[in-house]
Order: structure tokens, then sequence, then C-alpha cells
């Protein structure tokens, strides 16, 4: 069984899980998700079932979308809900829509992020939550995220007696960005500490939440004998690369691994991005400009 699964992942399970689950469920071993989702999180996991695992990068890589809640008034450890309080301050007044919309606008296009400690990064060949967990500082990497979109999308909830102040937003954003840390760094501009309360992921990897099943409806599809009428073609997984559909000369040099220079493909330059190289209506190879080669 080849193809893509928009999985609904479900609060309280790891992605891992998920593959777990999935393996048992499908009887098959050949399974890989293309992009991790906290346990305190729900939303779309791409999943990849068979020859379709080689497209699981390329899933990874594409844009996501999340839509979730920031609170401002305290910090925690993970920097979402479920961490330890690190750092509190009331929120005495009522901060304007304009003042917030104002501060997450500056945050679109590409930013600098410090990964939260509760994370996956590695650092010196171990993970940032193996340090957290044991109590150990360590220097965390600066990196670079891409930020499309990052709106409010409800009113400014103020909560006098708690002193905490709270909205609800969207982002469109690409590989490797920690909402999480967006969500502390809303705050800090704003002047209070802050924590992600809430995070939903709607779209991962070409996929949207509309089309996404949950691990019951997979079993359940799996005995009625109607699974692979979920399944999404290995095709869908490249959708976002531009399509060049090749010739039986040019597929039998593909196969054969040939090193080819980009006008065999008829096209007028170097691309500075991947092409997707289609042989009778299917994706055969992915193919990426040499990086010794001079892109005019």
């Amino acid at each position: 069984m080849d193809g893509l699964l928009p999985l609904w992942k479900e609060r309280g399970m790891t992605s891992h899980d998920c593959v777990f689950k999935l393996r048992k469920i499908l009887h098959m071993k050949k399974i890989g998700h293309g992009g991790t989702l906290d346990p305190d999180v729900d939303g779309v996991l791409p999943i990849c079932l068979g020859k379709a695992t080689k497209v699981i990068e390329y899933l990874s890589d594409a844009g996501k979308v999340y839509q979730g809640e920031i609170t401002l008034g305290f910090s925690t450890t993970t920097e979402d809900k479920s961490g330890e309080v690190v750092e509190s301050k009331t929120v005495d007044r009522l901060i304007s829509d304009e003042e917030i919309d104002e501060t997450m606008k500056s945050f679109i296009g590409e930013i600098t992020q410090i990964p939260p400690m509760y994370s996956a990064v590695k650092v010196n060949g171990k993970r940032l939550y193996e340090y957290a967990r044991n109590n150990e500082t360590v220097t965390r990497p600066v990196r670079k995220a891409q930020i499309e979109r990052f709106e409010r999308t409800s009113d400014v909830h103020w909560d006098q007696e708690k002193g905490l102040l709270s909205w609800r937003f969207e982002v469109v954003c690409g590989k490797g960005t920690y909402v999480r840390t967006l969500a502390v760094d809303t705050g800090k501009k704003l002047g209070y500490p802050a924590h992600m309360s809430d995070l939903t992921r709607t779209a991962s990897g070409g996929m949207k939440k509309e089309q996404a099943i949950t691990l019951q409806q997979v079993a359940d599809y799996m005995l009625a004998g109607t699974f692979e009428e979920h399944l999404l073609p290995l095709e869908a997984g490249v959708a976002r690369f531009k399509r060049v559909d090749i010739s039986d000369r040019v597929w039998e040099k593909v196969k054969n691994g040939m090193r080819l220079d980009y006008q065999v493909f008829n096209l007028a330059e170097i691309p500075t991005e991947e092409i997707a190289l289609f042989y009778q209506d299917k994706v055969v190879s992915i193919y990426q400009p040499n990086p010794k080669e001079k892109i005019n």
C-alpha cells in the first residue's frame, strides 16, 4: 500500500505514537510522518505509506498553518500551558487591538528565534529537552524562520481578576518555526511574559484539516475495506514543485542515475528550486541543480 494519509492527530499523543498505532492497524512497517506535532497540539499530521516515504522531506519542508491562542500574564518552562510558571506580571490594562495587530505584523517576514529548551533541537549531540529535564543549561542556537501571515482572529479578552489577557490567532509559516516561541516573543514586545495557551495545526505539507481522518476512522475504513479511498497519491507530496514531463529517451537516462544538464528537460535556465520529473503521469524523480553550476 502506497500513498499519503492526512491524519488528524489528537491531543495526548506524540507523532511517533500515531505511526506506531498505524503500523498495527494497517499491518505494515514502512510508515513515516512529515512534521512532528507536540502531544498538547492536535491537527494535521502528514503520513507517508510505502513508496510515499520517499517524499517525507518535501512534506516537512512545505508551509504550515496553525490556529491558536496567546495569553499574556505569565510565561512557562515549555512556552505553552503545560509547563511550570517561570515569570508572571499582571496585565493591568486592556491592550488595544491596534497595538496587538501592529506587534504581530512586525513578525511577518524572516525572523530569528531561539528554540525553547523543551524542544528536539540538538546541541552537542544531545536534544535540548534532555538538558532541560536534567536542569542543565546550554547555549541555544539562533535559528531563522519564515512567517507569511500572523493575524489576530478574535476579540481581545482581558480577565482583570486574574490579570491575564488573551486572543486567538492564525499563522502561516515555514519549516522549523516554533509557534510557542512566536507567542512568547509577541508578549515580550508588548511588555509582558506570555505563553501559547492553545494550538491546532490546520494544514501541513499541502494537506488540509478538511481532508484529515482520525486513527479510529482509519481502523473503521480498514474493516470496511475502503481505507485506500482516503489516501492521496504520492504525486500530491510534490505538488508545490514545478512539473516537467519527460520522454521515453530521457526516462532511460533518469532511471539509470545519469547526471543530466537542465537543458535536457527543456528548461531555459538553471532552476533555483527542485523540479518534479513526471513520466507517464507518475512522479519518478526530483531534479535539483548542481550547486557547482553557475546560476545566471
